[in-house]
């Protein structure tokens, strides 16, 4: 009762306003609510919340790699099934003369083939025009709808139809590429900002330091080319599922072919028979594949465009198409004075010519002049099968020199030109095809090496954002020349490709040890200077003097190779000619921060 009595007196006391500050105001419901949102919350964990922000940022950075990966394979397995199926059933003298009369299909493939391989030649003019225009990502989605159109123009087997998509893919191959090494390139860079997001530079957005991001290029690139190289165990579905139950056995198909391998005199297979199929497949199974492959070709450009990350900020993306269209046009051969590049120039060939060999030369001159048409498939599956796994070699750099796996690859390869010129397979004759099969698997090897150890180096050497695009067009561009050669020497005889091969795989090997000769004595090699982000007065983003949405400006040349007191004499000639340009001002936060206060 006594306690009853002394709670009473408490809240009369309250009520009176004795023992109350009188400066305290009582908040009602809703201040008091708007008070606890506003005020300090104890219990926020910035360090914490900044921890799970990267480790977002660095999982949607693989996961963009993953299915950019996926993406091209898919695009690509369905490209090149469709071509083989596409071939093999214009190669058949009756499916001709049924289906189609007197359309001329081998005129049109021969006419498809060449716009595929010679339009490419004319990329370097405007690749990176392309890329800086649309931006890394959507050129690789607007070229994966170039494939996709392909595809779709096999629905109706015309002049008019076929040769234009092909023509047009032929000039998007090389974009294509290009963006693609660009895109795995800066994914790897960014992940590096994301897991160092505590660094100094990081804070101010500073350029890397040199060699940062090298582990994560490495990586990267391995699982890039791991998964692409299913397109070539994807390409041969069409051939599985569909076009193999058609087929002859090899006794028929082979029955005129006397040759094989290194004996064979000219052409790919000379005396193969004209007639591949015991029956025609019908109207509706063709619409059928054509639809699945349709299918796959629009959920690899789903699949870009859903998951995949964009490879620069906005600003960013400014700031490349900024420097001036005339600018863009000549960098590519403004690169040429690059010392490097020059010495890598065979090799870049090289790459492209082992590629090509591999799916034509060898698995027709002696897989299925051996085995038959029916076991092409199965070999292509083998060397796809090669690449796939043996691209995880590549990882070898993190550890090992980088010479030992730019050099494994042609030296593997030029072992087995040896082996293949004293070689020619008996025809029809099935006890070969494990030796066979082991050609396209080592072959594998080193194609594997090859693609991967060049995207790394090129990533390794060129770590300036701004000229990365560039490097990789004319990586891929030169590549495409090769196809090109290839394309143009299908008629001479085996010991001329095999001859040509090799030499072309030695002389790479000479001129890249030539090139490292050259680093380690410390020649300094001659890069272009990227002109600085010219912002006149259009654009709602730099309408205002000092705007703090401005990007921060990198510092000029390469800073991987050369410090701002090694510039080239050219370099020096291209700073005095480049007109004074205003200082942007740098952003201070890190994204984080950015995104916390936005």
């Amino acid at each position: 009762m006594s306690q009853l009595y002394h709670d009473a007196s408490i809240n009369g006391m309250a009520a009176d306003g004795v023992g109350q500050p009188q400066n305290t105001r009582v908040l009602d419901g809703n201040e008091q609510q708007l008070e606890e949102f506003l005020g300090d919350n104890v219990e926020y964990d910035e360090e914490g919340e900044e921890q799970r922000y990267y480790r977002r940022k660095r999982i949607l950075t693989v996961k963009s790699v993953i299915s950019a990966s996926l993406g091209v394979a898919m695009t690509y397995g369905v490209y090149l099934g469709l071509l083989e199926m596409q071939l093999i059933l214009h190669y058949d003298e009756t499916y001709r003369e049924v289906k189609y009369g007197n359309v001329g299909l081998q005129d049109i493939d021969n006419k498809m083939l060449m716009g595929i391989n010679v339009t490419p030649i004319a990329a370097l003019l405007y690749t990176p025009v392309l890329i800086r225009y649309f931006g890394t990502k959507w050129m690789i989605f607007l070229s994966s709808g170039i494939y996709a159109l392909f595809v779709s123009t096999n629905y109706w087997e015309k002049y008019y139809t076929l040769v234009p998509s092909a023509t047009v893919i032929g000039a998007m191959i090389v974009p294509f590429w290009a963006s693609i090494g660009n895109y795995i390139t800066r994914m790897a860079q960014r992940y590096y900002e994301f897991a160092n997001y505590k660094d100094e530079n990081m804070r101010e957005e500073r350029k890397l330091p040199r060699g940062a991001s090298h582990k994560y290029i490495i990586i990267f690139q391995c699982i890039f080319f791991s998964i692409f190289h299913l397109c070539f165990i994807l390409s041969q579905f069409p051939v599985y599922f569909f076009l193999s139950k058609f087929l002859y056995g090899y006794n028929h198909t082979l029955c005129d072919v006397k040759q094989c391998g290194a004996s064979i005199q000219s052409g790919l297979l000379p005396g193969f028979n004209v007639t591949v199929l015991h029956s025609l497949p019908s109207s509706v199974n063709l619409i059928y594949m054509e639809s699945a492959l349709m299918l796959v070709a629009v959920s690899s450009m789903i699949l870009i465009l859903i998951l995949c990350g964009s490879a620069y900020r906005p600003t960013e993306e400014i700031d490349l198409r900024s420097i001036g269209w005339g600018n863009i046009f000549q960098l590519p051969f403004k690169h040429a004075r690059d010392y490097r590049l020059r010495c890598m120039t065979p090799y870049f060939l090289y790459t492209g010519f082992e590629v090509l060999f591999a799916c034509t030369g060898f698995t027709l001159g002696y897989g299925v002049c051996s085995l038959g048409l029916e076991n092409l498939p199965y070999l292509l599956t083998a060397y796809g099968l090669s690449c796939c796994v043996f691209s995880s070699l590549g990882l070898s750099l993190l550890r090992l020199p980088r010479q030992i796996p730019l050099l494994t690859g042609p030296l593997l390869h030029s072992c087995l030109l040896i082996g293949l010129f004293f070689w020619s397979p008996t025809p029809r004759d099935q006890s070969q095809s494990p030796v066979l099969y082991l050609v396209a698997i080592l072959w594998g090897i080193g194609s594997a090496l090859n693609k991967t150890s060049v995207s790394i180096l090129i990533g390794m050497f060129y770590e300036d954002k701004g000229r990365q695009d560039f490097v990789f067009t004319i990586y891929h561009w030169l590549q495409a020349f090769a196809i090109f050669i290839v394309y143009l020497w299908s008629g001479l005889p085996m010991m001329a490709k095999l001859g040509l091969v090799l030499a072309s795989a030695l002389i790479s090997v000479l001129s890249y040890l030539w090139m490292e000769h050259k680093i380690n004595l410390k020649v300094q090699p001659r890069i272009p200077k990227i002109p600085s982000p010219r912002h006149k007065v259009k654009g709602y983003r730099y309408l205002e003097e000092e705007n703090s949405d401005e990007s921060g400006t990198e510092d000029e040349g390469n800073g991987s190779e050369m410090d701002r007191d090694e510039k080239s004499g050219s370099e020096e000639e291209d700073c005095r000619e480049q007109p004074p340009q205003r200082r942007r001002m740098r952003k201070t936060g890190s994204c984080y921060e950015q995104a916390v206060v936005e």
